[in-house]
C-alpha cells in the first residue's frame, strides 16, 4: 500500500511541476532569429531543402564529428568487453522455413534502403546515423532468422576502417582547399544542382562515410554479442 501511495505521490509531483508548461504552451506562428538564419542559409549557403542535414553536417558538424566518435569508442568497448568473457556455445533454434526465406528476401532490402537513406539525406528525411542503423537491422534480421548465417568480419572491419579515414581525408581536404578559417565547411565541392543527387558541396559523400562507418560499427556490435550456435 506504501509503495503505491508513494508511486502515486511522485506521479502527482511530475504533473505538478509539467502543468505550467502545458498551460503558457502555444505553437509559434514565425520562426525565431536563429531558425529563420539557419532555413535561409540552407538554401543560399548549401543548394540543400533539407535545412535538417544542413545544420547537423555543415553548421553542427563539430557536434556530428563528436557523435562519431562516442560511436566508435562505444562499439570498441563492447567488442572489448565481449571478448573479455569465456563464451560458451549455446543453443540456437533454426527458425521455420518461411522464416528463413522471407529474413534473405528482406535483408539485402533492409541494406539497399539504408544506403538509399544516406545518400538521400540532404534531399529528404534521413541520414548517415539513420541509414546506418536500417542497414545493420538488415544483418540483425538474418542473425536472428538463421542459425547458420555468417558475414565477413574482414570486409566490417575494412567499411569501417574505410569510412573513417575517408572521413578524416575529406577534413583535411577542405582545410587545405579552403583554409582553416572554414573548419569542417562542405563547400570545398561544387553546390550543383537543385534537388540533384550530387548537390550540396561534399555533404551526400560526408553522409555516405558516416553511414558505411555507423552500419559497420553496429554489425560489429552485432556480431559482438552473438555468442555462437550449438555445437
Amino acid at each position: 500500500m506504501i509503495k503505491y501511495l508513494l508511486t502515486f505521490l511522485a506521479l502527482l509531483g511530475i504533473g505538478y511541476m509539467f502543468f505550467p508548461l502545458v498551460m503558457e504552451f502555444s505553437t509559434p506562428t514565425r520562426l525565431n532569429p536563429l531558425a529563420e538564419a539557419y532555413v535561409s542559409s540552407s538554401v543560399n549557403d548549401l543548394n540543400m531543402p533539407n535545412v535538417v542535414t544542413a545544420i547537423v553536417v555543415s553548421y553542427r558538424g563539430l557536434d556530428t564529428l563528436g557523435e562519431v566518435t562516442v560511436l566508435f569508442l562505444a562499439t570498441a568497448g563492447v567488442g572489448f568487453l565481449l571478448r573479455k568473457r569465456n563464451h560458451e556455445a549455446i543453443f540456437r533454434r533454426q527458425g521455420s522455413e518461411i522464416l528463413r526465406i522471407g529474413a534473405s528476401f528482406l535483408a539485402p532490402l533492409i541494406i539497399v534502403f539504408g544506403v538509399y537513406i544516406f545518400t538521400h539525406g540532404h534531399l529528404s528525411p534521413g541520414g548517415g546515423f539513420q541509414g546506418g542503423v536500417v542497414m545493420a537491422s538488415g544483418i540483425l534480421l538474418m542473425v536472428l532468422a538463421c542459425k547458420e548465417f555468417s558475414f565477413s568480419h574482414n570486409l566490417i572491419h575494412f567499411v569501417e576502417s574505410l569510412s573513417g579515414v575517408g572521413y578524416v581525408l575529406m577534413a583535411l581536404t577542405g582545410l587545405l582547399l579552403i583554409g582553416f578559417d572554414s573548419f569542417l565547411d562542405p563547400r570545398f565541392l561544387p553546390k550543383g544542382e537543385w534537388l540533384s543527387l550530387f548537390s550540396s558541396g561534399a555533404v551526400p559523400i560526408i553522409y555516405s562515410l558516416i553511414g558505411l562507418k555507423v552500419g559497420s560499427e553496429l554489425s560489429s556490435v552485432i556480431d559482438s554479442m552473438q555468442t555462437g550456435g550449438e555445437k
